[in-house]
């Protein structure tokens, strides 16, 4: 993980603050991986206005790098020049990535070479094996090279076949994501069926965005897909602002009674995040528009069932305000989250209980009675929170402490990987 060197070893939250203000959110990570996986498959210049810059994203800028482009970073944008493939095996280093990881196993079946995969510890225990016995099917020829299952892989490019494949999707929409794009570069056309399928409006981001690249994609029917091979070229494209680092503002708001306005979101974005909004608001926080600017005003809040399947990484946001929340917060339907950057529903389940939040946790689920609505204990004692290097878990307990004294938030660079700035703004909006 990349920690600024001004990031402190600890961060305690200061309690008692409304937040506000007015804050551009940072650009949306789920698109910036996109842009750059099908630039790497269309080997086409490519200039990105205003990306993310971040350690996900950085990490996959030096995949590109190793695949033979040249990347120039001007300010806020970043251009992209494909040069020689590499010869020889060519490894590429993960990190933390998920989203690289997975894009890769499938956009590197399509070029020639040989390619290896890995990560870090965590990353080699998140699975790919949905996502590699499609491809084989399909004819590529992928070994791994320690545990069944996981990463490091070796990968024999160029092997990518047409024809017809079946996935399951229920772990990741990011296997369906992953082999839509890549199967844009195979020989003949590629249907696609998924047994099962999560976060599904991610797959509509996909979707977006291959067409803005001038790929084809054609929906046949529910979880049924044909890919065209295409040519892939955009020129140049603007990222919008990350809907995902927009719910930890708003959320602040909404906790603390405060008013905060964000800009840089798309109202009618297809990002799956864009609800965590509309839960906001069902929750009794005011969510108003005025054209692309979007203004959070607290209200006392309710609590929620809400079947999160479709936005995963809103999960600990949710699960931060539960406990201030009158009635009862469930959050269902998101097995899923226990193989990501860390276990998301132990993690937040663990950490709220040292806080003294009482919380039931089930394979799916997290059950959080809001004991806090009328607020938290006062005399709380100092909490060491461990995000175990997971991002979303240090921003969601952050929220926790504007309300709860006493949260120290330890490793606090990992925010890095998706939020680089977090820190520098959460503080920003605290009056």
């Amino acid at each position: 993980m990349t920690v600024s060197p001004s990031t402190p070893p600890e961060i305690r939250i200061p309690t008692g603050h409304r937040a506000g203000g007015r804050l551009r959110v940072p650009s949306s990570k789920s698109l910036t991986n996109r842009y750059l996986n099908l630039a790497l498959l269309g080997r086409a210049p490519l200039v990105l206005e205003h990306p993310l810059l971040s350690e996900d994203t950085r990490l996959f800028l030096e995949a590109l790098r190793a695949c033979g482009f040249r990347v120039e970073e001007e300010g806020e944008r970043v251009r992209l020049e494909p040069g020689v493939p590499p010869a020889g095996e060519v490894e590429i280093f993960c990190g933390a990535s998920g989203t690289m990881l997975r894009f890769l196993v499938a956009t590197l079946a399509a070029l020639p070479g040989r390619w290896r995969l890995d990560g870090i510890p965590r990353l080699r225990e998140r699975p790919v094996r949905p996502l590699v016995d499609a491809l084989r099917r399909l004819g590529t020829r992928i070994d791994y090279l320690a545990a069944e299952g996981f990463v490091p892989l070796r990968i024999e490019g160029g092997t990518l076949g047409a024809g017809s494949t079946v996935l399951d999707a229920g772990e990741s929409s990011q296997y369906l994501s992953a082999l839509l794009m890549a199967a844009l570069r195979a020989p003949g056309e590629v249907i696609v069926e998924a047994e099962a399928l999560t976060s599904e409006p991610y797959v509509d981001v996909t979707l977006g965005v291959v067409e803005a690249f001038g790929g084809r994609i054609e929906t046949l029917g529910p979880r049924l897909w044909r890919v065209v091979p295409s040519p892939l070229a955009a020129g140049r494209v603007e990222v919008e602002g990350d809907w995902s680092a927009a719910a930890y503002p708003a959320a602040a708001a909404a906790l603390t009674g405060g008013e905060v306005t964000l800009t840089g979101l798309l109202p009618a974005s297809r990002q799956g995040d864009r609800g965590f909004a509309d839960l906001l608001a069902g929750m009794g926080a005011e969510v108003a528009w005025d054209g692309g600017v979007m203004t959070v005003r607290g209200r006392d809040l309710r609590g929620v069932e809400a079947d999160l399947s479709a936005m995963p990484d809103q999960v600990p946001t949710l699960a931060a305000l539960g406990p201030f929340a009158r009635g009862t917060t469930r959050i269902f339907n998101v097995a899923h989250l226990r193989i990501k950057e860390s276990d998301r529903l132990e993690a937040m389940a663990t950490e709220l209980r040292k806080l003294g939040a009482p919380v039931d946790e089930g394979p799916d689920w997290l059950r959080i009675p809001g004991d806090w609505a009328d607020g938290a204990p006062s005399e709380a004692g100092e909490v060491r929170i461990d995000p175990r290097g997971d991002h979303r878990i240090a921003m969601a307990c952050a929220l926790v402490g504007l309300r709860r004294p006493g949260v120290v938030i330890t490793t606090p660079g990992v925010v890095a990987k998706s939020y680089p700035e977090f820190w520098r703004d959460f503080a920003a909006l605290l009056r």
